[in-house]
């Protein structure tokens, strides 16, 4: 945990009650602490009130605090910034490593935030303030984050340590692999109405890069040619008309500083200069319509006194060498709900179930799911007292969260990603990646 609070207007125990108040968050029945909330401290038989805000990165708090009234969006946005930056020069983001490097990431901090101002979140600037080097942390012995933490190409994979790799430290023997990362990264917003169809759509999806090219070269980086920007198919981007059947059509969009429109409008190609770090080259969003990843069907029904049954089936919809990881089912069941028993089909590996009493949540955990697949989960519930209302409106609905590599659905692609040339031998390493995330699929029983 990072507690940031550089003004010396906010107790030195500000820390530990911050972490009091999210471990022990019971208000209107939430899990999770909310992004900013407003904790009292006793100083002296005076309570003052001290604004709270913080972010998780990682299983890793972030935490800003504040007696003065500023934008939320603004200190969110700033600690996913700090955030960005501490990986930038650690590598690795984890516990072990904040521990090693905690010099380097209080040099960080200093430079980053003066007197409760920000001076600069840029990895490229930081690097002619910031002199300490990095701890290295053997990104070997340290959990997976994930599948999405797997790069792919093809059938190429990248080396493990590539994107745990620090922008400021050199490989052993001093030399410095010459290679950049781009991902895709979308995440998904759908809402199916109980008879299955699509009620609302959207996409959120950035295009992030992290370089390690020596000299910073120029990069010229290719879209779709059909891609269509703004529903009326033109903006101050777009001149021409492309919004025909297939085409890519995107809301709005916005891009990084550095990149540069020239040729965007005629051959949809972003130029730039990478700096330093990890750093999104464009933001967009889209609410075309495109086919779900999952079809998700529930049924609950009583079956006898005291006793229904829920039945919930998910059927990937993506192609069969595709495969999507860490996929969580969540279903609210009827407050007065004791017990649940569940049955999975036969051969099923992989998966876990669980009826979380407190909270009164059914729990279904899928490994993998190979595209093209169809899992059912069956649970038989037992109740305290009787419904007296259609059990419909009284459980659901059901939530599901997960990540699928090397897929996504706006069918957004980078056609090529071309590095101006050092030398006739210059040729570094290019790696593209496509993830696909739920950030809010939800399906009404």
């Amino acid at each position: 945990m990072i507690v940031i609070a550089d003004r010396g207007e906010v107790a030195k125990g500000s820390a530990e009650i911050f972490f009091r108040k999210v471990k022990f968050w019971k208000e209107d029945g939430q899990e999770e602490a909310p992004p900013v909330f407003v904790g009292i401290i006793l100083l002296k038989n005076n309570v003052d009130g001290v604004n709270y805000f913080h972010v998780k990165v990682v299983g890793l708090l972030f935490v800003a605090t504040t007696r003065v009234n500023v934008s939320p969006s603004l200190v969110l946005e700033l600690l996913q910034r700090i955030a960005r930056v501490i990986k930038d020069y650690l590598g690795v983001l984890s516990e072990d490593s904040l521990r090693k490097n905690f010099v380097l990431v209080y040099e960080l901090l200093d430079e980053v935030i003066d007197f409760g101002y920000v001076q600069t979140t840029s990895t490229e600037v930081l690097k002619s303030y910031v002199f300490n080097e990095p701890i290295v942390v053997d990104a070997a012995r340290l959990q997976p984050l994930g599948p999405a933490a797997i790069f792919m190409q093809g059938t190429k994979r990248m080396p493990g340590t590539a994107v745990t790799k620090s922008v400021v430290a050199n490989e052993p023997g001093g030399r410095k692999r010459e290679e950049i990362f781009v991902d895709i990264i979308e995440k998904i917003s759908v809402t199916f109405s109980s008879s299955g169809y699509i009620l609302t759509s959207e996409i959120d999806g950035t295009i992030q890069m992290k370089s390690y090219l020596s000299g910073n070269p120029e990069i010229r980086l290719a879209l779709n040619e059909d891609l269509s920007i703004g529903r009326g198919g033109g903006t101050i981007y777009d001149y021409r008309s492309s919004s025909g059947s297939g085409a890519v059509i995107l809301d709005d969009c916005n891009f990084h500083e550095s990149v540069r429109l020239d040729s965007f409008d005629m051959d949809r190609t972003l130029s730039l200069v990478p700096p330093d770090g990890e750093f999104p080259v464009m933001n967009y969003r889209m609410t075309q319509e495109f086919k779900p990843p999952f079809r998700i069907n529930c049924l609950i029904e009583e079956s006898g006194q005291l006793k229904a049954e829920v039945i919930i089936k998910v059927r990937a919809e993506f192609p069969s060498n595709i495969t999507a990881n860490t996929i969580a089912v969540q279903m609210p069941l009827p407050k007065y709900t004791t017990r649940a028993s569940f049955e999975l089909e036969p051969g099923a590996v992989g998966q876990r179930t669980d009826f979380k009493e407190a909270n009164k949540k059914l729990e279904w955990g899928l490994k993998k799911i190979v595209g093209g697949s169809e899992h059912t989960l069956r649970a038989k519930l037992t109740f305290s007292q009787e419904s007296h209302a259609n059990l419909t409106k009284e459980a659901g609905p059901v939530s599901m969260t997960f990540t699928i590599p090397m897929y996504n659905v706006s069918r957004l692609q980078v056609k090529y990603l071309q590095i101006a040339k050092k030398s006739s031998s210059y040729n570094p390493y290019r790696w593209v990646r496509y993830v696909t995330q739920a950030n809010s699929y939800v399906a009404r029983i």
